[in-house]
C-alpha cells in the first residue's frame, strides 16, 4: 500500500510540471485531416559538399514551426 502512495506522489508532481498555457491558433494551417503544416519561410544558408565523383548540395532552411523558427540542414 505504501508504495502504490508514493507512486501516486510522484505522478501527481509530474502532471503539476505540464505546461498548461494555450496555444494561440492564429498563424497555424492545417490540412483537411488537422495536421499541422509547417512551411519553409527561407533559405538561410547554402553549402555543396564535394565526394569524389559528386557534389551534394546543403540548404539551411528556416521553418515556420509550432515552436518557433526551426533551423535545419
Amino acid at each position: 500500500a505504501q508504495i502504490k502512495e508514493r507512486m501516486q506522489a510522484a505522478r501527481d508532481r509530474q502532471k503539476s510540471y505540464a505546461d498548461m498555457t494555450p496555444v494561440p491558433l492564429d498563424g497555424l494551417h492545417f490540412d483537411d485531416k488537422l495536421q499541422f503544416v509547417e512551411e519553409p519561410v527561407e533559405i538561410v544558408d547554402l553549402e555543396v559538399k564535394r565526394l569524389k565523383r559528386s557534389r551534394i548540395p546543403l540548404v539551411k532552411i528556416r521553418w515556420n514551426s509550432k515552436q518557433g523558427p526551426e533551423f535545419t540542414w
